[in-house]
């Protein structure tokens, strides 16, 4: 028996050992399955890849839809003669974005005094023609057009603007030299990243921020700017219009020049007006008040972060009474240690003709959050 199992064994064994080797070969994919499968895997790529595109193509609309955010607190101390305290000059929140390629807007908020100072949609289909709608900054002077609060060297702007330009007007008007109305503005010349000649005509109600108008007349304001070179920049701005039921003349002129590029910072302007009086005024009725004023300011940049700044401004509220003027003489620092912490320390003198009126002498310091 033992002779025949064995030669069993031996007859059996080369066979076991194929099918052993058939069936490891069988555990494995076949060729052909692999290369299906990859061919499979490799059609669906593209579709999810522009699925995945189409996604965040769908996100950044969204996003790009979205408003920017951003604004800045200012607050303070300062100290006179007969008085102190402390004071919030702006809360402001500001929202940007565009509607459309060549359409935006804006809305900024102020909250220490709660209004709207800016709310405008605005065009830009050319660089020599842009359309502005809504309320804002009257194009009207170097300061301000282009020397916005958080640009400005010093805490307050000079008297001929203030008194003049819808800050502390003297026909009445507070509205932070702004009003609502239409713009046209552009530039030409294209050199090194600025417009040799600039322009702005804008029709406005007259009546300041957030008001309708309360007559059927509208004013006007035209800016021309000239920039031969980098950093020069001469500006000449007229206004007319008209404000009140009466019909009470308001015209405003002025002219001025600035240099500000690397460390010099050098800036003047001389504005003009003439304003009708209402009835009951001290002054005649119906008659006109002729006013006007200048400043020269200048700094220097001595750091990335330091700039001591002077300046000298004059104004005189009635031309045919001296002793209507004021004069102011400042000399400020501006401290930036970091970029969004500005803070400014200004001393002012202020002067008047008037004998009735006494001088000040105020100390003020100033703290910029930005956001």
């Amino acid at each position: 028996m033992k002779p025949i199992a064995l030669s069993l064994l031996l007859v059996l064994l080369p066979f076991g050992l194929r099918a052993e080797h058939a069936a490891g070969y069988s555990a494995l994919p076949a060729a052909d399955s692999v290369a299906a499968v990859s061919a499979a895997d490799a059609a669906r790529l593209p579709a999810e890849a522009d699925a995945l595109r189409e996604k965040t193509s769908s996100w950044e609309r969204i996003l790009e839809r979205l408003p920017a955010i951003s604004g800045y607190v200012q607050l303070g101390y300062e100290a006179a003669e007969h008085s102190s305290t402390f004071f919030i000059k702006r809360v402001r929140l500001n929202l940007a974005g565009n509607l459309a390629p060549k359409l935006g807007y804006r809305v900024q908020i102020e909250f220490a005094s709660p209004k709207v100072v800016d709310a405008y949609l605005e065009w830009k289909p050319l660089r020599q023609l842009n359309v502005k709608l809504g309320e804002y900054k009257v194009p009207f002077s170097i300061e301000n057009t282009d020397y916005v609060p958080l640009k400005f060297e010093l805490i307050e702007y000079p008297l001929g603007l203030r008194r003049l330009m819808g800050f502390e007007d003297v026909c009445g008007l507070s509205a932070t030299g702004r009003d609502m109305g239409a713009t046209l503005y552009g530039g030409f010349f294209r050199r090194d990243g600025y417009d040799v000649l600039s322009y702005d005509l804008g029709v406005f109600n007259g009546e300041g921020i957030n008001t309708k108008d309360r007559n059927t007349s509208k004013d006007l304001s035209a800016r021309l700017g000239v920039r031969p070179f980098p950093g020069l920049l001469l500006s000449a701005s007229y206004y007319r219009g008209e404000y009140g039921v009466s019909y009470l003349r308001r015209v405003r002129y002025g002219a001025g020049a600035c240099y500000d590029r690397g460390p010099v910072v050098l800036r003047g302007e001389w504005i003009g007006g003439e304003t009708g009086l209402p009835a009951g005024d001290e002054r005649p009725a119906g008659g006109l008040l002729e006013s006007s004023g200048w400043y020269v300011l200048g700094g220097w940049r001595v750091t990335r972060t330091l700039m001591p700044v002077v300046r000298y401004d004059t104004f005189l509220e009635n031309t045919s009474a001296p002793s209507s003027r004021q004069t102011n003489y400042t000399a400020g620092i501006l401290w930036q240690p970091a970029k969004y912490l500005p803070w400014h320390l200004d001393y002012t003198t202020s002067t008047n003709a008037s004998h009735g009126v006494s001088n000040r002498n105020v100390v003020a310091v100033m703290f910029s959050g930005i956001f």
